[in-house]
């Protein structure tokens, strides 16, 4: 989840879901209400510890942060060193994802067809949407933490790619760089504010519509693949908070189509390869993981 954050357009959530986690992360998250506070004051450590799945979380999130400093410099190099390859593996590894998500609705009817479609189109929407700009007031910043986490924990939707859509994605990464304490914190309150209302939300959507959120969930995927397609030819730039110029606005194009405008080399059957690698990868992992619940 950590590395696949650290790439926009990619979500941790696609993560989560491949690696069987993401409902019992959404359950968890959601147990951390204000009232497990009240609990820590009164003592209560091992029944708080216990009620917000405490180990879990301690061994995600320290997964997490030490992929994050371990890979972002190196998958940063090879979004820029081999673009095509790195996107190439995780085109496959959403691919995958769509059947191992879709395989799990048992219940197909027009409701579910509704909410699969629904879905496609909304991630793909996202995807082709003209960026915004919003002004950094703090408003603006809680706002934009609320909705920029609740897409990290969507499948298909990535945090930072909605930053960058809502013009903000710039001025959250020179706050980190600079330390700027009073717009952080503005920006982490409105992201615990939005994960914890969201995670309840999509909790009680699983437990209690199951199918039709399966199924929307599914067509997010779906969606998204339009964001990861390997080879793309960038219309429009933006310049970073270093200044250095990064594709904003995008246009995919098939392997030979790369080739003949760009003049560069596709590696189209290295891509698909690495695809194929990662939909091998995801299936061992599933299989790995159903024989040890055996």
């Amino acid at each position: 989840m950590g590395a696949a954050d650290v790439v926009p357009g990619v979500s941790g959530g696609t993560i989560a879901f491949i690696s069987g986690i993401y409902e019992r992360l959404l359950a968890a998250i959601a147990a951390c209400t204000p009232a497990k506070l009240l609990w820590l004051c009164q003592g209560r450590w091992r029944e708080t510890w216990q009620a917000i799945d405490g180990n879990f979380l301690v061994a995600l999130l320290a997964g997490i942060f030490t992929s994050i400093a371990s890979l972002a410099r190196l998958i940063s190099y090879l979004l820029v060193a081999w673009p095509e390859l790195i996107w190439s593996f995780f085109f496959g590894l959403i691919l995958v994802s769509v059947w191992l998500v879709g395989k799990q609705i048992g219940r197909w009817n027009a409701g579910t067809f509704a909410a699969l479609i629904g879905g496609a189109v909304f991630a793909y929407l996202i995807t082709v949407a003209v960026p915004l700009q919003w002004e950094a007031t703090p408003v603006m910043l809680f706002l934009a933490g609320s909705i920029a986490i609740c897409a990290m924990i969507l499948p298909g939707i990535s945090g930072s790619f909605i930053l960058l859509l809502l013009g903000l994605y710039t001025t959250v990464l020179a706050a980190v760089k600079e330390f700027d304490v009073a717009l952080l914190a503005v920006f982490m309150l409105g992201c615990v504010a939005g994960l914890l209302c969201f995670s309840r939300l999509l909790g009680w959507l699983l437990s209690h519509v199951r199918h039709i959120t399966l199924a929307f969930l599914t067509g997010l995927l779906i969606g998204s693949l339009n964001m990861v397609w390997p080879w793309k030819q960038t219309l429009t730039w933006r310049q970073n908070s270093q200044g250095e110029s990064v594709p904003l606005v995008q246009e995919n194009l098939w392997p030979v189509q790369y080739e003949t405008l760009l003049g560069e080399p596709s590696y189209w059957q290295v891509g698909l390869a690495l695809m194929l690698f990662a939909v091998v990868l995801v299936l061992a992992l599933e299989w790995f993981g159903r024989q040890s619940d055996q």
